[in-house]
């Protein structure tokens, strides 16, 4: 199933995914490809990023990000605390934008909205946690208008209500998994909030811990709501 016939996204497995935007820009999102157990090998090198967004700073979202933004040198989206945190990596400064929830950045004709995310962010570096500020989801809206809501890791929280009253996105993509984030029957109650018509399930399968499957969370919104049932290295 393609959810937009110009936009096209590619699992990578876990929270990572690839995206090909509507006027052809490469995006990637939370970049954990070179030691993630279930992205294809064929995937696993980058060799081109105009975009990387950044959910939060756990290192199965961040862990490629320096060395990809090194050879790719992308515009990077992320919060403040990360966007220092990089900078101090010896990223070109210029090219990060460091945001935070509630404020669009315009990413050379692609809208990212930071939107609240129900999920801690600490950056493990040097043997430590490095404070990483709050972690985020985004509203991004592509150049020819197709929307997405990418939740990044969360719990549900009420205040999905308002995200989708304000971001009238198409589809949604959630995590499912469990442990570290909501489950099927939790995913559930964020779609009802939601009130989105199009699931693509993440962050689940990685691990044995992460047990949730997109048949559970369909069984339990309904034959009303389509959850695509995904591998890494499908494309959508």
């Amino acid at each position: 199933m393609a959810l937009n016939a110009d936009v096209s996204f590619t699992w990578l497995g876990h929270g990572t995914w690839k995206v090909r935007s509507a006027k052809g820009k490469e995006v990637l999102i939370d970049p954990w490809v070179m030691n993630n157990p279930v992205t294809p090998d064929k995937l696993k090198m980058v060799d081109k990023c105009d975009l990387m967004l950044i959910t939060h700073g756990h290192f199965d979202h961040i862990h490629d990000a320096v060395e990809i933004a090194r050879r790719t040198k992308p515009t990077i989206v992320c919060n403040h605390e990360i966007s220092v945190w990089l900078g101090s990596k010896g990223l070109d400064g210029e090219k990060i934008i460091g945001g935070n929830q509630g404020g669009t950045i315009d990413a050379d004709g692609i809208q990212v909205t930071l939107v609240h995310a129900e999920h801690s962010c600490g950056i493990t570096d040097n043997g430590g946690i490095v404070y990483g500020g709050q972690a985020c989801g985004f509203v991004i809206e592509f150049e020819n208008g197709f929307s997405i809501y990418f939740a990044g890791d969360t719990d549900v929280f009420g205040d999905m209500a308002v995200i989708a009253e304000l971001g009238k996105f198409d589809a949604a993509f959630l995590p499912i998994g469990g442990f570290y984030t909501m489950g099927p029957e939790r995913a559930a109650k964020a779609v009802s909030l939601l009130g989105v018509k199009t699931v693509i399930p993440m962050h689940f399968g990685t691990f044995p811990i992460l047990a949730g499957r997109p048949d559970q969370l369909q069984e339990l919104v309904g034959n009303g709501v389509k959850v695509l049932d995904i591998k890494p290295g499908d494309t959508v």
